[in-house]
């Protein structure tokens, strides 16, 4: 396995937040984690970006306890993209981008560090508000470069919180699209959070269903989006069809007792 996460569990006073959480991820795979509000979704996810500190090896990458890294290290290995950033300065769309060579520069930015960051925004089609500012953007577009500056860290993993949340349905298509691109050609790992669950379906080769802090249900997408899974977790009732591009789900309340 590429990473693993082995019995996590984490609580936050007397609140038990995830409870034996285990996940084997393998490179070139995309996995999505779902479930309701509170379920712990994010709490994992920053665990997993050894945001929050866990304190025992509870999280393994290439059979390396993630503590071992350096942060060197695992920026070069790992990129995060939170669902919310604040932006404290005036960076313009190109400065923000070129933070994810970092791990990469000794004292300037070189030409190097220049062409991974310029491809990578003609990827997104951000090259055009290079001279941007941050805080002139739209929720979307500066989602977008987020994703862009994670893209630079050139990372073996990608973990993404909600990244499609604040784009509309076309560049959601284009972000998702990528991603599963990076996954089949260069063999990154992407964890990500989602709360469109056909969309989820459509781009996940694996699924980790989340109920109270545990994995209630895991495997492929048509294996996790059942019927009966949905209305237990998620307390709607959902009718699952195949279309011509993944599953189709359409939930309704159940009926009152």
């Amino acid at each position: 396995m590429y990473m693993q996460v082995k019995d996590l569990s984490i609580k936050y006073g007397t609140k038990m937040i995830l409870k034996q959480i285990q996940m084997n991820l393998q490179k070139g795979e995309v996995a999505s984690i779902i479930g309701p509000n509170g379920a712990g979704k994010t709490t994992l996810l920053k665990s997993m970006a050894s945001i929050i500190t866990v304190e025992r090896a509870r999280i393994w990458i290439k059979d390396r306890d993630i503590r071992s890294y350096s942060a060197n290290e695992l920026a070069k290995t790992l990129g995060y993209v939170p669902q919310h950033t604040a932006f404290g300065y005036p960076l313009t769309v190109l400065e923000t981008v070129l933070l994810g060579r970092k791990p990469y520069m000794q004292w300037n930015v070189t030409a190097h560090d220049l062409e991974v960051a310029g491809a990578i925004m003609e990827r997104l089609q951000l090259a055009e508000m290079a001279q941007r500012y941050m805080d002139e953007l739209s929720g979307g577009e500066r989602q977008k470069v987020l994703i862009a500056r994670a893209l630079a860290q050139e990372p073996e993993i990608l973990l993404l919180d909600e990244p499609t949340s604040a784009l509309d349905i076309r560049h959601q298509l284009e972000v998702l699209e990528l991603v599963r691109q990076l996954a089949l050609q260069q063999q990154v790992l992407v964890v990500l959070i989602m709360h469109d669950l056909e969309l989820a379906a459509r781009y996940s080769d694996r699924v980790f269903l989340l109920q109270q802090g545990q994995i209630y249900a895991s495997g492929r997408p048509e294996e996790v989006f059942t019927s009966a899974n949905m209305e237990q977790v998620y307390g709607v009732k959902v009718e699952i069809g195949q279309g011509s591009s993944g599953l189709k789900l359409t939930a309704t309340l159940p009926e009152s007792r």
